[in-house]
């Protein structure tokens, strides 16, 4: 997967730089070459002769040093990479990035760039969680940048929670993924639905659920970096549009079974939206008020079934018709049970049960079940699933789909 492929990896500062050592020696393992960049900050706590050794070339730190520009320059050196990788990717790089500033080597590779990018952030919990920082982030991922991590842990500052930069086989396997799904999916047409529905009682309330569109946002986004012109379809959600996506947004359930007919025909539909089983049978045209008189009777109707409704035959049925089953019990029967009832090809089941974090989180589990057979992916982010779930659309495309390595195969179990 990595032989042959040339990785520019940019070193800045943080304690987590030292597993940049070891991120090397494993990318170096596996055939690719690696050229290292390193920040003022980052050679405080890595040495260029630490980098220089395991990468076999020079490292490059200085924006003004003139003979490599006569030999190489700052444009050509970001562009040589077949990818990118921040790591560790600071608050202070990110920031930089974010805004467009170029004051050092390593932001103006970064802004000269026209190669794909991966950064594992790492930072003091409150500086991950920090509203800047925040924004920072979806304003890099708006932009197409990928990330890996960070996870939760032990801090070097004392502290605990995210912002531990991932662990080198961690990133390792986000690199593999990057190139595993480039062009992957070049010239297919792809629908993904995600986040809640509201469903209205009057003016101002609304029938909801405590769907973020966190997964689906993740799956169009990483649909769209394998090559897949990638429409989604999305309720409210407080979440920015992927980069690019042709992002339709929709209230109700009605609207959304109206935008995914207009976007047919595709070859892949992904329905991960939590979509309201039920809507009010009339909206008041004014506000409901609250009186003396006891609450309010409110008739509720069932909203069409869109995943049902893509799922029947017909010339215009997408290939592939995969759904979701968000439980909080029995989840492959109960996910199985539902795979038969809508008719479509695959079920991603996970649980939402309020212990799990998974309603609003960044990491979930899944259960992948087809009519024969059903496999168990570890708990993983949410990002993870996403570009899992794209190798394995690309791999229906060219063989079998639950068929794969034989690391699939330990996983794989069949169904009761």
């Amino acid at each position: 997967m990595l032989s042959g492929r040339r990785i520019l990896l940019v070193v800045a500062g943080g304690i987590a730089a030292y597993k940049t050592l070891e991120l090397t020696r494993r990318l170096r393992e596996r055939g690719a070459s690696v050229r290292a960049l390193l920040t003022r900050a980052g050679g405080e706590f890595v040495t260029p002769l630490s980098l220089a050794a395991l990468t076999g070339d020079k490292v490059y730190s200085d924006l003004f040093d003139l003979t490599d520009e006569a030999e190489m320059g700052h444009i050509q050196l970001s562009r040589d990479a077949d990818l990118v990788v921040v790591a560790p990717a600071t608050a202070d790089i990110m920031a930089k990035h974010a805004a467009g500033r170029a004051d050092d080597l390593a932001s103006t590779a970064l802004l000269a760039t026209d190669k794909p990018v991966l950064m594992a952030p790492a930072m003091n919990v409150r500086m991950w969680e920090h509203p800047a920082t925040r924004n920072n982030l979806e304003t890099l991922k708006r932009r197409g940048i990928r990330f890996v991590g960070p996870t939760q842990g032990d801090m070097a500052c004392g502290e605990y929670g995210y912002g531990r930069m991932a662990e080198p086989e961690e990133i390792l396997t986000a690199i593999e993924a990057q190139f595993r799904t480039a062009g992957l999916l070049t010239g297919r047409r792809v629908l993904v639905t995600s986040g809640p529905t509201f469903e209205a009682l009057d003016p101002v309330r609304f029938l909801g659920n405590r769907s973020s569109g966190r997964q689906g946002h993740a799956i169009a986004a990483a649909l769209a970096a394998a090559g897949a012109e990638t429409t989604l379809v999305t309720g409210p959600v407080a979440r920015p549009d992927p980069a690019g996506v042709t992002t339709l947004h929709v209230e109700s359930a009605e609207e959304m079974l109206s935008a995914c007919r207009e976007a047919l025909p595709v070859e892949v539909a992904v329905c991960a939206a939590a979509v309201s089983d039920w809507r009010p049978a009339q909206v008041a045209e004014q506000k409901l008020k609250k009186g003396s008189a006891a609450a309010p009777d409110i008739a509720l109707v069932p909203n069409p079934d869109i995943l049902a409704e893509l799922a029947q035959p017909g010339p215009h049925r997408p290939r592939l018709v995969i759904g979701f089953a968000a439980e909080t019990e029995k989840l492959v029967e109960h996910a199985r049970a539902k795979l038969a009832k809508k008719g479509c090809d695959w079920i991603l089941a996970n649980d939402v049960s309020p212990a799990t974090g998974t309603f609003g989180g960044d990491e979930t589990t899944i259960h992948l079940i087809d009519a024969t057979a059903s496999e168990s992916w570890t708990r993983m982010r949410k990002q993870a699933v996403a570009e899992r779930l794209v190798q394995r659309i690309g791999r229906f495309f060219s063989g079998p789909p639950m068929s794969d390595t034989p690391a699939d195969a330990v996983q794989r179990g069949v169904a009761e």
